[in-house]
């Protein structure tokens, strides 16, 4: 399998990394089994949590594959945001996972400013993450987080972080803009690896995996790490990456005008709909980041929904978007007609319809469109 350097770090990691998320929901014998075919297959890099499963991914991890440590880099998380905390759940996961080390240890789900500010500051986890460093518990330190990236920008402008992670895929390139177009370039720029997850957007790409992961493989990161919970699924991702070349601008712009998830619905962002007066785009990237605009208010099937529900406020910013919207200096006006936005769209979407939506949802605790 392909392998990309990790930013500085000087590691080597193979492009398809394993996700330790979803072993929670099999057996330990079949984590075993897939987790030694991944890593027969020339994969190297086995990711987990401590929050996974409350330490059963780890577990797993540890009795399947602990005996083949010198073949995988290794990686776990901690939302400990102390000194102490951070130690003490490191202990823990590396008596899980069965080793004396893990090769990048991150501090995860790193949301906000006040994230940054408690993992830096004085008796925070990056003292703890220096002590074990020094003791050799941990080689690299690394920070994780979703949706917007505001919070991982400034941690990586205040401090020399090895690897970042966070999620890269071709619809919430819609709703965090800032991901690709700032954060990622910062990252590149100051010798951080990237490590992309999230290529299927936690499973709502399902239709679309060669795609989805080709899209995301293509961007400047080491490795994509995915969720992998069968065989089935295991040689299907082993498949997609081994016949992988990067798109070109054209297939791209061919992705984001005809991708089935986000069809007549999802902004893409390219400006047509901007008045003088107006600017849709403002209220829709609120929307994005209310609910990754996944809500268009439209039931045709039911699996489809009930993923939809799941995932909509995966990342918990739904509050946020409605603060930022209430600052906005111009509104949607729900007794306005905007039809005419709609024959800007390329995309065909109805601007008149989304906008009293997007009103809705970023108005009120049960919204009426």
């Amino acid at each position: 399998m392909q392998k990309r350097k990790l930013g500085r770090t000087g590691l080597e990691v193979s492009v398809l990394g394993f996700g330790g998320f979803h072993l929670v929901e099999i057996t330990s014998a079949e984590a075993a089994r897939l987790l030694g075919a991944y890593l027969d297959q020339g994969g190297s890099y086995i990711e987990t949590a401590a929050s996974y499963g409350d330490g059963i991914s780890e577990t797993k991890i540890g009795r399947g594959v602990a005996h083949r440590r010198a073949e995988y880099v290794l990686a776990t998380k901690s939302m400990e945001r102390t000194r102490a905390g951070f130690l003490a759940q490191l202990d823990t996961s590396l008596r899980s996972l069965k080793t004396d080390h893990v090769d990048v240890m991150f501090m995860h789900a790193v949301q906000t400013v006040a994230d940054v500010d408690a993992i830096l500051g004085p008796g925070g986890s990056m003292e703890g993450a220096v002590e074990a460093r020094t003791a050799g518990k941990i080689r690299f330190v690394a920070i994780s987080g979703h949706g917007r990236p505001d919070a991982m920008k400034e941690a990586i402008r205040r401090h020399t972080f090895d690897v970042l992670m966070t999620g890269f895929n071709y619809l919430d390139r819609f709703n965090y803009p800032g991901i690709e177009a700032e954060l990622l370039p910062l990252c590149v720029e100051r010798g951080v690896g990237v490590i992309a997850m999230k290529a299927m957007g936690d499973g709502y790409l399902y239709r679309s995996p060669a795609v989805a992961l080709r899209y995301t493989l293509g961007l400047p990161v080491a490795t994509v790490v995915a969720g992998i919970n069968s065989a089935e699924m295991l040689a299907t991702d082993l498949d997609i990456v081994s016949r992988f070349t990067p798109m070109t601008d054209a297939e791209k712009e061919e992705l984001y005008r005809s991708a089935p998830e986000l069809g007549d619905y999802v902004c893409r962002l390219c400006d047509k709909c901007r008045t003088a007066d107006f600017d849709p785009q403002k209220v829709f990237l609120l929307e994005g980041l209310f609910d990754r605009q996944m809500d268009d208010m439209r039931v045709t099937d039911a699996a489809r929904y009930a993923l939809r529900e799941r995932l909509r406020h995966w990342f918990q910013q739904a509050e946020l978007a409605r603060t930022e919207y209430q600052a906005l200096p111009s509104k949607v006006d729900p007794s306005k007609d905007y039809s005419a936005l709609s024959a800007l769209c390329p995309h065909g979407i109805d601007i008149d319809r989304k906008l009293k939506i997007a009103h809705g949802k970023l108005s009120s605790p049960q919204y009426i469109a």
